[in-house]
């Protein structure tokens, strides 16, 4: 029997949708023929990572010798690698974790490359922003982001990945193997050609670290969290500790809280001494839920230990990081957690999917994967729908969701549904997809889930390949957003001429009232989308909701500092003076 792990499911769907939209195919062979080339601002695009600085004024401020260092460094960076690695929301979400601070560069004291995930929420933006600069001020303020029970971040964290360069660097990504606790040719659970192999029934000792980290996963899999600790050696303070008077809860059990928590228990103790090396210190610590977290003490042996931390009624105000924490300095998550790779791999994720980089740095005796184009997405498949006590099928071809059903039983439903008539059936079905209400059947929602996730994930070739396929294109989320709503998430020169004239409505609004204009301006679109927009007929006169309160156009641009937009502030100066002194 396949032996799972301690992945909770949702952990495991979160990475799967990771891997499949976070990363896809076509990115990462673009990202690689760019980088062999040797053009690595090509390689950056295509891996959706806006550069931020210029060479040419490093040099001129910084020295030749470091600009020459720098451009060694981005020359073999593999951006679609860096992307693949970075941390995700998790529960579910397959989002990057917004508002870190990735350092990639050596520290001397001075600027450093580093890259940057973007500030929105969940829902915005994928983009990432390499920049090479001093780090501000604010990043060292480590705030806990809270949407309990759905989701809980830390924002401002800062990753240091200058000494972890398996993860982004192609001279360096065959450390992986024995970064993720691998060892003697081959990577935990598995043979040096990728073929499965069980858990040892007993501790094989260091001269086999592969062996080992099966064997302490195997304890902590079956829930011995002391005796899985004891085999890598770390001592674990197992002392129940008190949460603040606020939450009202019994005192927190250490075992408990570790006992799915996905740490690298084998690595730990080494990558810890590596920072140290480095100059990182001795004490780091690990975010966990949103009171506690785990503090690590190197000595002659690593010490873990869980602590409460306080939380403020205004993060942005209040002391930070945590109490407990401020002598301490937060752990990479690629150095504490388990690869996901290889978990997922435990789940029956295909190897196939893996990154290439990955897969060669893992299985380096696998058969060498055929070469060909990256695959396309799958056309979607016809759907059942009970309609009128029968099974029918309703299929997308032309852009539009197509029904097994007369011209003229179509023209009695929508005659009924003008008299206020309830729809059901295929009806309801294509009502469903095209305003984001009612019940969708099953497999229809999944399908529209597969599109929205390449939307969220900026897969402009893969919303394409869909249309293509014949999905119809006046799609609305749960959010009642259109595809033009969705526009600052994508390459709005590919899509936005065709999305116009398959009729999608520029006025359209979703259920805050925003239009395509509106959600542009909120969700960091850029001024060329907003151009377009305006071009293309947008109204500029128009009122949507920013939690629950009307705020126009005018006053959102202010209080989001879009300085870029001024453009859009002057016209509505000139056209619609009168809007300037309503109360938004």
């Amino acid at each position: 029997m396949r032996n799972e792990g301690p992945f909770p499911p949702r952990e495991a769907a979160s990475w799967r949708r990771a891997r499949r939209y976070g990363v896809p195919a076509w990115m990462i062979e673009r990202a690689t023929e760019r980088r062999l080339a040797g053009d690595w601002r090509g390689a950056c695009a295509a891996a959706g990572i806006d550069v931020r600085f210029d060479l040419a004024a490093v040099a001129r401020n910084q020295g030749p010798a470091v600009a020459e260092a720098l451009e060694e460094d981005l020359r073999h960076l593999a951006p679609d690698l860096l992307r693949w690695h970075l941390p995700r929301v998790g529960r579910g979400r397959d989002a990057l974790t917004p508002g870190q601070t990735v350092l990639l560069g050596p520290s001397h004291g001075g600027p450093r490359l580093h890259l940057t995930t973007p500030w929105w929420m969940v829902h915005g933006p994928q983009r990432l922003a390499l920049r090479f600069g001093t780090l501000e001020s604010s990043s060292q303020d480590v705030h806990l982001e809270t949407d309990w029970p759905y989701c809980s971040f830390w924002r401002n964290l800062v990753h240091d990945w200058s000494g972890a360069r398996h993860l982004w660097d192609v001279r360096h990504t065959h450390e992986l193997l024995e970064r993720c606790g691998g060892g003697n040719g081959r990577a935990p659970f598995h043979d040096p050609d990728g073929t499965p192999r069980p858990a040892p029934q007993a501790d094989p000792g260091p001269a086999d670290p592969a062996g080992r980290t099966e064997w302490v996963t195997a304890l902590h899999d079956a829930g011995d969290v002391e005796g899985a600790f004891a085999a890598a050696g770390i001592e674990l303070d197992t002392e129940p500790f008190d949460l603040p008077e606020y939450w009202g809860a019994d005192p927190v059990e250490p075992v408990f809280l570790l006992s799915r928590a996905p740490l690298a228990l084998t690595r730990l103790e080494p990558e810890i001494r590596l920072l140290a090396e480095r100059g990182g210190g001795a004490r780091y610590w690990i975010p966990q839920t949103q009171h506690a977290a785990l503090l690590l003490e190197l000595g002659d042996r690593l010490r873990v230990r869980a602590v409460a931390h306080e939380l403020w009624d205004d993060p942005w105000a209040g002391d930070s990081p945590p109490k407990p924490l401020r002598s301490a300095a937060p752990l990479p998550e690629a150095v504490w957690r388990r690869l996901p790779d290889l978990d997922l791999l435990r789940t029956g994720f295909p190897p196939e999917r893996l990154h290439p980089l990955v897969h060669e740095a893992l299985f380096p005796r696998a058969p060498a994967r055929p070469a060909g184009p990256p695959p396309q997405p799958d056309p979607p498949a016809p759907v059942r729908v009970r309609c009128q006590g029968e099974w029918h099928e309703v299929w997308f071809r032309d852009g539009a969701l197509r029904l097994p059903h007369t011209a003229e039983e179509q023209r009695r439903e929508e005659a009924m549904r003008a008299f206020g008539g309830a729809q059901s059936g295929c009806f309801a079905a294509r009502e469903a997809w095209r305003s984001g209400t009612g019940q969708l059947p099953r497999a229809l929602r999944a399908q529209r889930d597969d599109l929205m996730a390449r939307v969220h994930h900026g897969d402009t070739p893969g919303v394409l390949a869909l249309l293509d396929a014949g999905v119809d294109p006046h799609v609305r989320d749960t959010r009642g957003r259109t595809l033009l709503h969705k526009l600052p998430l994508l390459d709005h020169e590919a899509l936005l001429p065709r999305l116009l004239k398959t009729g999608l409505d520029l006025e359209a609004q979703d259920v805050e009232r925003r239009t395509p204009l509106f959600a542009a301006v909120v969700h960091g679109g850029s001024p060329a989308l907003v151009e377009a927009l305006l071009e293309a007929g947008a109204r500029i006169d128009t009122v949507g909701e920013i939690h629950e309160e009307e705020i126009g156009l005018y006053r959102l641009i202010q209080l989001l500092g879009r300085d870029d937009l001024r453009f859009l502030a002057d016209r509505i100066e000139d056209e619609h003076p009168g809007l300037l002194d309503r109360d938004w």
